[in-house]
């Protein structure tokens, strides 16, 4: 199967594991963003943790599953965001003030909406997780 995008593969695979009731699944192609995806989603505790295997073939990511994911995907295409347009983004993505987070990549790194705003900084939509 041709990978196109590995983020909305590893993204996809994360709900249907999750929509499944296991308590972990394996994501791969493993690569940095996806990983600095998985660590936001540690932090903000949508999941209980990820480990990464070195396969040979570009690695893969084991992530264990707590049940707290309703819904999470990629946002494609990857739009650009300023800071005043993140409520917008939310509405558009989330079902509800302050539940779940939009991903960003912006130039202080992988983070979430939240952070961009204490940070003031815009960034690209990579994803989202309620």
């Amino acid at each position: 199967m041709a990978r196109l995008n590995t983020i909305a593969d590893g993204m996809c695979a994360l709900k249907n594991a999750a929509d499944g009731g296991k308590s972990s699944v394996i994501v791969e192609p493993a690569s940095k963003l996806l990983g600095a995806m998985f660590r936001i989603m540690q932090e903000t505790g949508y999941i209980n943790g990820f480990e990464y295997i070195e396969d040979g073939r570009g690695g893969q990511f084991r992530v264990h599953l707590n049940g707290r994911i309703n819904r999470c995907g990629a946002i494609t295409p990857r739009y650009s965001v300023r800071l005043d347009e993140l409520e917008y983004w939310e509405t558009q993505y989330l079902p509800g003030k302050n539940f779940g987070i939009l991903i960003l990549s912006t130039s202080k790194g992988v983070i979430t909406h939240e952070q961009a705003r204490r940070e003031h900084v815009g960034g690209e939509l990579l994803g989202y997780v309620y």
